[in-house]
């Protein structure tokens, strides 16, 4: 019974990747290669870069990964790999990457997989802050350099709900009944706590490294696609392209084509070809989901329950 949960995570995930490819809505994977023979953008050196920067945007979330989890046993490093290539494997076919939280309790015993989710939360939360941060200050130089047209009912009633949401989340730290990943404000903010500070800084500090490696590969992708553009103007659009992506509840194989749709609106403003943005978006996610999901599926179908208390 094991073995079929462990080839049903590999064969869906697989299904999931081929039908996103082959019926993308926005861009047709015939027409994605056939964009690339006519441009021929991937030389030799080119590609062996951009999987180079793939390679180091995950040792730093692996590497993040083996911090956390360091706070309640240590790990080597290989072991940190298998568990964070797995959890993408296991997370591609789940909303919002639940997936990842379910796959990676797996590697540890029942008396540690609480605090794991809890860990797991922390590593996600500082990654989606440095997004924030990043997203909010491109999101300002957008408007004020760009013609942007904007609602302002419906932003007014955007940061209204998130006020909202904000005092009944500080309210809710009181009361044990308001949970996240099954566990209530009070202990997740007791668990917090209890962790080094030096482990909150390094574990900001790779979210950063990360963040700044896969939006570098993202204008050197504009760059081998021949679009003429600024490190800085390509900046703000690629970090409010990242922003607004990521507060959009998406199964994470979706993730091209929510990307590939705000990426689309956002470039029109620097008048870049939809093709070259939809082909950028889909090599984006090829080399940072796809291929590691392909050695993930490897450590899917290896793993085994751990049979002592850790």
């Amino acid at each position: 019974m094991f073995v079929l949960i462990k080839l049903s995570i590999v064969v869906g995930a697989g299904f999931f990747i081929y039908t996103k490819l082959v019926k993308n809505e926005n861009l047709l994977f015939s027409k994605f290669i056939a964009f690339l023979v006519e441009n021929d953008p991937f030389s030799a050196k080119n590609v062996a870069f951009l999987i180079i920067l793939t390679i180091f945007n995950w040792f730093f979330e692996i590497l993040k990964w083996q911090k956390l989890v360091q706070v309640l046993q240590k790990i080597s490093f290989k072991n940190a790999l298998e568990q964070s290539l797995g959890g993408l494997t296991a997370s591609l076919i789940t909303p919002n990457r639940i997936g990842e939280y379910g796959a990676k309790i797996m590697y540890f015993t029942g008396r540690l997989r609480g605090k794991i989710v809890l860990l797991n939360l922390l590593g996600n939360i500082y990654q989606m802050t440095i997004t924030t941060v990043f997203g909010i200050i491109g999101l300002i130089l957008l408007v004020n350099s760009y013609d942007v047209d904007i609602n302002y009912y419906r932003v007014t009633r955007f940061v209204f709900i998130l006020l909202a949401i904000a005092i009944i989340s500080f309210f809710g730290v009181k009361h044990k009944r308001f949970r996240v990943k099954g566990h209530s404000f009070v202990d997740i903010i007791d668990f917090i706590k209890t962790i080094d500070i030096n482990v909150h800084i390094k574990t900001l500090v790779f979210s950063l490294l990360r963040y700044l490696i896969f939006s570098f590969q993202f204008y050197f992708l504009l760059k081998v696609f021949g679009v003429n553009i600024e490190y800085i103007d390509a900046m703000v659009i690629i970090s409010s392209m990242y922003l607004l992506a990521s507060i959009i509840p998406s199964i994470s194989i979706f993730d091209v084509v929510i990307k590939g749709s705000v990426a689309v609106f956002l470039f029109s403003y620097l008048k870049v070809n939809e093709l070259t943005v939809l082909s950028i978006t889909t090599s984006m996610w090829l080399l940072n989901f796809v291929l590691p999901s392909i050695f993930g599926s490897y450590y899917v179908l290896n793993f085994k329950l751990p049979k002592t208390e850790q």
